[in-house]
C-alpha cells in the first residue's frame, strides 16, 4: 500500500500521479531542485501562481514529507521551503521520466 495526503493507493504509480496533478505541482517540484527558496522566490519564479494557490501546493508536499519548511525570526519572517530526502528521489523519477520522453 502506498499514501498520499490520507489516501491509499495500491499501485506506486497511480500514488505517483496524485503527487504530480494539478498544474502547478510539476512545476514547483523542479523549481525546488535547484536549490532551497524562499517564498516569493516561487512565486517569481511560478509567473502567474497566487500566493493561495502556491501556500496550498507547499503545505500539501510539507505535510507528505517532500519539503521541508524553515521559517526565520526576521521582521516580517522569512520562510525557506527545500526538498528533502523523499522529495529529491521524486526529483530522480521525474527525470528519468523527462529522459525517457525524449527518446520518443
Amino acid at each position: 500500500m502506498y499514501t498520499f495526503d490520507n489516501k491509499t493507493y495500491d499501485c506506486p504509480f497511480d500514488c505517483f500521479i496524485s503527487i504530480i496533478k494539478g498544474k502547478w505541482r510539476t512545476s514547483l517540484l523542479l523549481a525546488l531542485a535547484d536549490g532551497p527558496l524562499f517564498f516569493s522566490q516561487l512565486q517569481r519564479q511560478l509567473t502567474g501562481i497566487s500566493a493561495k494557490v502556491l501556500t496550498e501546493n507547499l503545505q500539501v508536499f510539507e505535510r507528505n514529507g517532500l519539503v521541508h519548511r524553515t521559517v526565520y525570526d526576521t521582521v516580517p519572517p522569512s520562510v525557506e521551503y527545500r526538498l528533502t530526502d523523499r522529495g529529491n528521489k521524486l526529483i530522480l523519477v521525474m527525470q528519468s521520466i523527462n529522459g525517457w520522453m525524449d527518446d520518443i
